[in-house]
Order: structure tokens, then sequence, then C-alpha cells
């Protein structure tokens, strides 16, 4: 049984990873600035259009095309949280989302789930769901939730994001991002959150879940999306608005055009909010990667994706802004070499930059196939990468001349008190393979792939996240009932 306690806040510390100079990320500010004041973004909400052209500084056009200019840009930029405090739903597992803390969680929506009795794929259903979280409740390195699948057996379409809610909260505690259908679903399932919170003031406090929100690349905000945004704004629901650009098909075909163009996007979000309610707890965020021509796929495990990400969380930081981004993903149909390959570099690259919430861990198939292993597994590298992530000190303790000075030419440290005290501090992999060969051989030659595949059993079979009690339980299903009602006509 892993730790209870809350969540840890892994602040980075000296290795870091940095893709642009602050001149190039100025650059790439100004140029969205321009794209912002001098193309416009098409934005297909009244109300957002109102906001706009209330402001008395924005350019509405008959097109429904928005030109924001920087002055009112970079006032909605001084009005934004530092730092925002999730918590789960038992209220004890937070995490601070703030500079430099990294926090990593799963991604939503896959269509289908590796089955890992057939080892075909299926479409999702709640209870893919429901174990996912469980997955993600036990390990200790996955500080949020996302559902890693859309409920496919949910009785209708537009009221399935509430079933996947309830599916999530049946199997995990930690923080949650959450999709949501339409502004009418974001709103159920923050009454679903208010019923562990206490109400609306206290969800504000504290939230437990964060909204997802994506506009349509290129500078286009369809009325469903400024929908949620919107309301999200008026509850005081932190949301992320995160453009998914793929370069050389949605976006230009080079990373600094991609990030000018993924930029000015979120920046048009951040002066609506603002204009709706300044202060909102927004977050920025950006999914950037390539479209393969020869597949025509949008790459999960490009080596641009983690590129694109971190230079994102350059202009977050430079920004000041909370960074939402991507990592422990893969274009691999299976959980084998390429999806662990992949994966760790992703992985590696979010945290050394220091990006906030790294989200989509787990996914392979290029974001349309669930693995669970692939969570089991990727809880491993991200261990390993936090581990690097520590930094070498150099204080008196750690230069250790008094205990090379015991111990002499030829000496050993193996039974000395300062290995004693030290070495709980390394890393000790849970699934990787250090024993020697003959004790391999003898424990049946387990490839990391059984091992992986051994482990998510035993989390199924034995781990049980905290129960919803009764009256939660009976609130939620009314909430839910009523939607369905709602969609029934």
């Amino acid at each position: 049984m892993p730790d209870m306690q809350p969540m840890n806040q892994t602040v980075q510390e000296t290795p870091q990873f940095r893709v642009l100079t602050e001149d190039q990320i100025e650059q790439i500010y100004f140029a969205a600035l321009d794209v912002l004041e001098r193309v416009g973004s098409r934005v297909h909400h009244d109300e957002a259009l109102e906001l706009f052209r209330s402001s008395g500084e924005a350019v509405v056009g008959d097109d429904k095309r928005v030109r924001v200019p920087a002055s009112l840009v970079e006032r909605a930029l001084k009005n934004y949280p530092r730092k925002i405090t999730l918590k789960g739903r038992n209220g004890k597992r937070s995490v601070a989302l703030q500079k430099d803390h990294v926090y990593f969680g799963t991604g939503s929506d896959l269509p289908f789930t590796y089955d890992r009795k057939t080892g075909e794929r299926r479409r999702t259903t709640y209870k893919d769901v429901m174990d996912a979280g469980r997955i993600v409740d036990y390990l200790p390195n996955f500080d949020f939730f996302m559902s890693h699948g859309i409920v496919s057996d949910a009785p209708n379409p537009q009221t399935y994001d509430r079933h996947q809610f309830m599916a999530m909260l049946e199997g995990c505690t930690k923080p949650m991002v959450l999709t949501s259908v339409d502004g009418e679903g974001l709103e159920d399932l923050w009454k679903m959150a208010c019923v562990f919170q206490g109400g609306e003031e206290e969800f504000r406090l504290s939230p437990m879940f964060v909204a997802y929100i994506e506009p349509i690349s290129p500078l286009t905000n369809d009325i469903t999306a400024v929908e949620k945004l919107l309301f999200a704004a008026e509850k005081g629901i932190p949301a992320m608005y995160t453009p998914c650009p793929s370069s050389g098909a949605t976006a230009p075909a080079t990373i600094a055009g991609m990030l000018v163009q993924s930029l000015a996007e979120t920046l048009l979000a951040i002066a609506l909010c603002h204009l709706k309610k300044p202060g909102m707890p927004l977050i920025m965020g950006g999914v950037t990667t390539v479209m393969d021509m020869r597949t025509t796929t949008y790459s999960y495990g490009a080596p641009e994706m983690s590129l694109a990400s971190a230079a994102n969380t350059d202009v977050s930081k430079w920004l000041n802004l909370i960074m939402f981004s991507t990592g422990g993903c893969s274009d691999s149909k299976c959980l084998d070499e390429q999806a662990a390959i992949e994966s760790t570099i992703s992985n590696l690259t979010a945290y050394l930059s220091g990006a906030n919430l790294v989200h989509d861990v787990g996914y392979i198939d290029s974001g349309v196939n669930a693995s669970l292993e692939s969570l089991v597994m990727n809880d491993e590298i991200i261990g390993m990468v936090r581990q690097m992530g520590k930094g070498v000190r150099t204080d008196e303790e750690y230069l250790a001349l008094k205990e090379i000075d015991e111990v002499g030419p030829g000496g050993e440290y193996v039974t000395h008190d300062h290995t004693y005290e030290h070495w709980r501090e390394w890393f000790l992999p849970k699934l990787m393979d250090r024993s020697d060969w003959e004790t391999w051989n003898n424990e049946g030659a387990k490839s990391m792939s059984d091992r992986v595949n051994e482990e998510t059993q035993r989390i199924l079979d034995t781990h049980e996240p905290l129960p919803i009690d009764d009256d939660a339980r009976k609130a939620l299903k009314e909430i839910i009932d009523a939607a369905e009602k709602r969609h029934s006509k």
C-alpha cells in the first residue's frame, strides 16, 4: 500500500532543460501579440463577442474575427493567479500548481483500450475508466487523474461526461482534470464536485478538478469551447485552454511558427477571461507536435513534441503562468521498446523543463488507445526522472572528505556509517531488473513486459480506493439522473 499522505510537491532542482533564450521567448511572445492584433481569431459565441466589443479596445468584425490589442492582453496577464492548489475528493491528496512544481497524470477520452486478456483493442468502457483510476490511485508517481478513456457504454452521448466523472471518482481519490461535452456538462461536473467539497464557495477555495478546454487550430474558438470557458470563469473553476496544433497541418511547418500560433490562441482566452472575470485561474496549455507527412498521424512520440512542449514551458515561465504539458506517451500500438523510448524522452524533457501538469502519460497508438500497463511502466520511468531531477549536493556531508580520509587507500565503504545513512537516497527500481543472470533465469527469465503485466494485475487484484459514502453517492446519482432526463426528450 503506497503512502496516502498529501502528494509530493516536486520542485525542480539543479538539472534543467531549457530550449529558448530570453531573446527567443520575446520574439515568440511579440509575434503572438502581432498575430492577435493583425490577423485576429474567430470567436463563435455571442456573449464573448459582446465582451470584446464592450472593452473598447478589441475590434470585432462582421465575420466574428476578433483582433485583440497588446494592451488588453498585457493588462490581463497581470491579473492571473500564480498558484492554484487542487485537492482530491477526500480533501487530503493535494497538488500545488506553481513555478517549478512538476506533477504527472494521465490523459483523457481515449476511444479504445488495449484489452489485457485478448491482446486486441476494443471500445473503452465505464469499468476501464474506473480501473485506470484504481491504478493511478495506487501509483506513487502519478499526482492527478484524467479519464484515460471515453466511456462508450454511457446511455447517451450527450451525458457521457457525467458517467465518466463518476467512474473516475469511484476509482481514484487524487485531483482530476476533466473534459465535458458542453457548458451544461461542465456545470453538472462542477455540481458533482461540490457534493464532496461542501458547496460553491468551498470549491473556489480548494477545487478538486481543472476543466480541460480546447480551441480549434488555427485561430478558431467554437461555441462549445467558449461556453465552457465562460462558465469556468463565472464559477471560479480552474481551466486550461489548450491548443492542439499539428505542425504542417493546422499550424506552420516550423516549431517557432507553431509556438507563435499556439500562444496567440492561448492569449485570446486570457484576454476573454479577464473581461469576464479578472483573476480567473486560467492555465496555459499547448499540445504541440507535428503531423507525420507519410501517415498524417498526429505524432505523440515525435521528438518535436518534446522539444516544442519544453519551449512552451520556457514561454510560460517567462509569462509567469502555470503550464499544462505532455509526456509519457507513444505512437506505438502496444507496450514495446518504442513505447518505452518515446515515453522516457517526453517524461524527462517535461520534468527537466519544469512544466507543472504533465498529462497524457500512458497514451499509446498516437492518442487513440489506452493501456493500463503503460501507466505502470511510466510510473517507474517517472521515478527515475524525478531522481535525476534531484541533482547533486555538494555540501560538507555530501563531499564526504572525512569519510574518504577515514577509509583511505584500499579500504571499503560498505560497512561505513556514512553509507548506511545515505544509500536509501538512491533510486531503487520496482520493475527494472538488476539481478545476476542465474537469479533472473531461476525466477522465470521474465522480461520487463512480463513484470509490468504482473504488477498491473496485482494492483487490480488488491487495491481498493477509499469508497464513496452513501449520501454522496445518492447526490451524485440525482445529478446524473437529472441530466439523463433532460436529454431523453
